[in-house]
């Protein structure tokens, strides 16, 4: 099973974005979705969910996810409504975090930089292939090895291991 293409319109962030502007400590006492999801980025990018539409694209500079180690933080941009993220590095767990939930974090250092807010990208997660179908460029970010493929397309860490325990059993 391979991974859908993505299109969406580009929000974009910058360097040593941090789990607590991602998703603010006030909030982790819950970990709905939808409750995340309203006060994700809600520093940088007010209002944000009413704003984003299903499917569109977080980019990001440097460093992107880098403080402490919440959860909470990729499931409030998934439940936000971002199909994947651009970025030109993360912080490791957040980026591991990100796969276990099922949520795309593509490290293209020249495409996070270059493109614009409000461009229109089509992303192929399984190569890594971003086109900037506002600008007619293309960027190669890094493609996902095999088995993160199968844990992105199964959306998760949690339904991937639930599919191999039913037919391993």
């Amino acid at each position: 099973m391979g991974l859908v293409k993505l299109k969406g319109k580009v929000w974009k962030v910058g360097d040593d974005v941090d789990t607590d502007l991602i998703i603010a400590a006030r909030y982790l006492n819950r970990s709905e979705g939808d409750f995340l999801a309203a006060h994700c980025l809600e520093v940088l990018l007010p209002n944000l969910t009413a704003k984003v539409q299903p499917g569109d694209i977080l980019v990001a500079g440097k460093n992107f996810g880098c403080g402490s180690s919440r959860e909470h933080a990729p499931v409030a941009i998934k439940y936000a409504g971002f199909s994947c993220l651009i970025a030109e590095s993360y912080a490791r767990i957040f980026y591991r975090n990100a796969i276990n939930i099922g949520l795309p974090v593509i490290v293209a250092p020249e495409a996070a930089r270059v493109i614009k807010e409000g461009a229109l990208l089509e992303v192929d997660p399984g190569t890594g292939i971003i086109q900037d179908l506002t600008n007619r460029r293309t960027y190669q970010g890094e493609a996902f090895p095999a088995f993160m493929v199968e844990i992105l397309s199964a959306g998760g860490a949690i339904p991937y291991v639930r599919e191999k325990v039913k037919h391993d059993v």
